[in-house]
């Protein structure tokens, strides 16, 4: 039997020698098996995105390694159950650079639907609700390989806009004025009914930069997100659950700023185990209703900053409150 050895081209000098920042396949899609404990797995279908650098003097990169490597890692899951996303794209992301051998730095990205159950708040009535989870995870070889892990969730939900409410609001205390309505029972009537507004469907956006044997919850992430907008929205609703949503809606408007800042401040108290040098990114994008444009906010900091600036507000609010005691302010 005669073994023909073929050239490997990818090997040879580029005509432009420029070191290529990134190299890989994208849209590889595959299925994960997640373990939880006293619980059947969860299977979720993903999709990869793997790189590596490339120097100048190769002219391609072994690609066939990519696809070598993922499919190792997810064998391997099988028999040794994987618990965190990030920890499998860590692997990979490690098991790239061991592969390339002339590469410095690699990227794994993997993006997932995960479905969550909810209970509609009024009848009760369980329904399912997609959720995107991504993780991401970035190696770099000096003399060891090092390892960087992300894990983010993004989640719809509704916002109501607090501008235009106020402004129909300011409309009826004026009709009701002008109809001969005492000012007490105004305010009880609008302090009881919420004003319309217009709204919109809400993506909040959260990634977080996981260090050293630290874990992050992706259902406690994915409901501090979901409560950091006006509402939550739902696939199934009866007539009284559809009431109770718009009411709920329109009974907490926000801002997208709002939004930003509320799942900062949910963050904080909800994973104080995270060190202070864990990076946040918070996102929110409102897909307006009367505009052609959605509205942004980002937030990117450590959790440590984000926890001094929420610790200075609260000491001047009790600096605030100890001042309205000492001068006998009511409010």
């Amino acid at each position: 039997m005669i073994i023909m050895i073929l050239p490997d081209v990818q090997a040879t000098r580029s005509e432009v020698a420029i070191n290529l920042s990134r190299v890989g396949v994208t849209n590889v899609k595959k299925l994960v098996k997640v373990a939880r404990e006293n619980k059947r797995p969860i299977i979720l279908i993903s999709t990869f995105n793997m790189y590596v650098d490339l120097p100048s003097e190769r002219r391609g990169a072994n690609l066939s390694r990519n696809f070598e490597v993922i499919d190792e890692v997810l064998e391997e899951a099988v028999k040794s159950p994987v618990f965190e996303i990030e920890d499998l794209c860590g692997e990979v992301a490690r098991r790239l650079l061991k592969r390339h051998e002339y590469a410095t730095r690699s990227e794994v990205h993997m993006d997932s639907e995960y479905i969550v159950k909810r209970k509609t708040p009024m009848s009760e009535m369980k329904s399912q609700k997609v959720v995107k989870v991504f993780a991401k995870a970035m190696a770099e070889r000096d003399d060891n390989i090092r390892v960087r892990k992300v894990i983010g969730a993004d989640v719809v939900g509704i916002t109501a806009c607090p501008c235009a409410q106020e402004a129909m609001k300011e409309e009826a205390k004026k009709e009701l004025q002008d109809l001969g309505i005492e000012q007490s029972k105004i305010d009880a009537f609008l302090n009881k009914i919420p004003m319309a507004t217009h709204n919109q469907r809400g993506h909040g956006i959260v990634s977080i930069e996981v260090t050293g044997d630290h874990e992050v919850s992706l259902n406690k992430l994915i409901d501090i997100i979901e409560h950091s907008m006006s509402t939550m929205n739902y696939e199934l609703l009866k007539r009284l659950d559809e009431h109770q949503v718009v009411k709920n809606a329109h009974c907490n408007p926000k801002f997208v700023e709002d939004c930003v800042r509320d799942m900062a401040r949910r963050l904080v108290s909800g994973f104080t185990e995270l060190p202070d040098e864990s990076v946040i990114t918070i996102k929110q994008i409102n897909e307006e209703s009367i505009h052609q444009h959605n509205a942004f906010a980002e937030l990117k900091t450590t959790m440590g900053k984000m926890r001094a600036e929420l610790k200075e507000q609260q000491q001047l609010e009790q600096e605030g409150n100890q001042v309205k005691i000492t001068c006998g302010c009511k409010d």
